[in-house]
C-alpha cells in the first residue's frame, strides 16, 4: 500500500497488545450460568427467581452492574421494552432488551456490540421444555459481557451500547425495537456488532475451522431508495456501502490482533435463505454486520435435546470451543474500540474528474477529526491500496483518473482512530 503523509504523522492508538486478553473461562462461566436456567424462551416466565427469560435477563443486568461499578460508574444499565405480536406469538408478548452504556465524550453516537438472550427448542411455541441455546446464543451474550469488562477500563469518543436482546426467535423483535429506539432518539450508529452463533468450531459433518469466522454484510443499503442505489451502481459503489465498509474494517482490524482470526468477509447480508438481528438496523440504514462461527453443526440449533440412532440433537455447552469465542471477542473488542475512539465516518464524499487527469475529492467536515485519510484503488481492485492524510476537506489526486479508480474518506482522531470509509459517489448537479 502507498502511503503518503500531508500531516503531521498522528500517534498511534492503543495497540491490541496492551488490552486484557479475553478469558476462556469467564466466557465459559458466563455461558454455563445462562444455560442454567433452563429456557430463555422469549415467551417463558418472566417473573420466576431461577428458570426462564426474566431470570436471564435480571442476571445479565446485575452482571453489567456489577462490571459498571468495578469502573466507577462507567456503565449505565437500563432497559428497553414493547410489546409485540405476531405468528410466533398470537397472544403477544412483551420483549425486554438489556443494555449497558458506557457513556463516551459524545452521547449520541453509539457502537453497539450484541447478541440475543432469547432460547429455543425444536417448536417455536415450546416455552417450557430444556432449551439451553449455549452456542445459539449464550456465545454472543457472554461475548457481550466480556467485551463490557475489557473495554470499561478504556474511555472513548462514541459512547458503546452492549445489548442483551430478547425476541430473535420469534422475529427479531429485541433488534427492531433497538434499532427503532436509536431513530427515535437521535442517535449517530457509527457500527452495529452483532453476534450470533460465536463458539463452535466443529461442523455437522465433523470438519474443525478454527482459524477464521465470517462476517455477514450487505453491499448496497437496503434501506436505500431506487435512486439512490441506482446512483451508487452508476458509481460502482456496489461493494462499499456501510456496511460492507463495517466489515472491510473488522477484515483490517482481524490482521492487528496478535493470535488472533481471519475475518471471513461473507459478502450477504446473511447465511443464505436466513436471517438475524442485524438487519432490523440495516433497514434504518445503519453499519451492521453479523459474526458467526465458519462451520456450523445444524444438529445443534434450535432442537430438542434428544439422541436419535446414535445421532445427538441440542446446542449444549459441551460442543463449544472457549478459547475460539474469545478470539471471536478480541476481534469484537479490537473493532469497536477502534470505531469508538475515531470520529464519525465523513458524509457527502463526492468526486469530480471527468475529462481530466486527476480526481478531485470532497466531503463535509466531521466534528472532532483531526484530520481525513483519502482512501483510493484501481477500478479492478476490491480493497483499498493507497491513502493519503490531509487536514482540509478537499483535495486533488493527481495522475487519478477518475474513470479507472474508486475513492473513499475517512475521519482520523488525534491518535490515529480511523472511522469507516464512505465512499465517494457523483458530486450533485448545481
Amino acid at each position: 500500500m502507498r502511503t503518503l503523509f500531508l500531516l503531521p504523522l498522528l500517534a498511534l492508538a492503543t495497540p491490541a497488545t496492551a488490552r486484557e486478553t479475553p478469558s476462556p473461562e469467564r466466557l465459559k462461566a458466563d455461558v454455563t450460568k445462562l444455560v442454567s436456567f433452563g429456557t430463555r424462551h422469549t415467551l417463558s416466565s418472566p417473573d420466576h427467581p431461577t428458570r426462564g427469560i426474566g431470570a436471564a435477563r435480571r442476571w445479565f443486568g446485575n452482571e453489567m452492574d456489577r462490571i459498571g461499578q468495578a469502573c466507577g460508574g462507567c456503565i449505565t444499565v437500563a432497559n428497553i421494552a414493547r410489546g409485540f405480536t405476531g405468528p410466533r406469538a398470537p397472544d403477544g408478548a412483551q420483549v425486554v432488551d438489556v443494555l449497558g452504556f458506557q457513556q463516551g465524550r459524545d452521547l449520541k453516537r453509539v457502537v453497539i456490540v450484541m447478541g440475543h438472550i432469547d432460547s429455543r427448542v425444536t417448536d417455536v411455541m415450546n416455552t417450557t421444555s430444556d432449551a439451553p441455546g449455549a452456542n445459539d446464543d449464550a456465545s454472543g451474550v457472554a461475548l457481550v459481557l466480556e467485551a463490557a469488562r475489557i473495554l470499561s477500563k478504556e474511555k472513548f469518543d462514541a459512547t458503546i451500547v452492549y445489548a442483551a436482546l430478547s425476541g430473535e426467535e420469534q422475529g427479531l423483535w429485541g433488534a427492531q425495537l433497538l434499532a427503532e429506539t436509536a431513530k427515535e432518539r437521535g442517535w449517530t450508529v457509527s457500527a452495529v456488532l452483532n453476534n450470533d452463533i460465536v463458539g463452535n468450531t466443529t461442523g455437522l459433518d465433523g470438519r474443525r475451522v478454527a482459524d477464521r469466522v465470517r462476517v455477514f454484510s450487505e453491499g448496497i443499503r437496503s434501506s436505500e431508495p431506487l435512486e439512490a442505489q441506482m446512483a451508487r451502481r452508476a458509481a460502482g459503489g456496489e461493494d462499499d456501502g456501510p456496511s460492507r465498509a463495517l466489515a472491510k474494517a473488522v477484515d483490517h482490524v482481524a490482521g492487528t490482533v496478535p493470535g488472533g482470526l481471519d475475518a471471513f468477509l461473507d459478502r450477504r447480508a446473511d447465511r443464505f435463505g436466513r436471517g438475524g438481528d442485524h438487519e432490523a438496523f440495516l433497514k434504518l440504514g445503519y453499519p451492521a454486520v453479523r459474526f458467526s462461527e465458519a462451520a456450523e453443526n445444524y444438529d445443534a440449533q434450535h432442537q430438542d435435546l434428544r439422541t436419535e440412532a446414535g445421532r445427538v440433537y441440542g446446542d449444549t455447552i459441551d460442543r463449544m470451543d472457549f478459547p475460539y469465542l474469545a478470539k471471536v471477542t478480541a476481534l469484537n473488542i479490537a473493532t469497536a474500540a477502534r470505531l469508538a475512539a475515531a470520529p464519525a465516518a465523513p458524509d457527502g464524499v463526492a468526486i469530480a474528474g471527468a475529462l481530466q487527469t486527476d480526481t478531485t475529492v470532497t466531503w463535509q467536515a466531521v466534528p472532532g477529526a483531526a484530520g481525513y485519510r483519502v482512501h483510493w484503488r484501481r477500478n479492478d481492485a476490491q480493497d483499498w491500496t493507497d491513502h493519503v492524510d490531509v487536514a482540509a476537506t478537499r483535495h486533488v489526486l493527481k495522475g487519478v483518473v477518475v474513470d479507472d479508480h474508486f475513492v473513499g474518506v475517512s475521519a482520523l482522531a488525534k491518535d490515529g482512530s480511523e472511522s469507516l470509509v464512505s465512499f465517494a459517489g457523483r458530486a450533485p448537479r448545481s
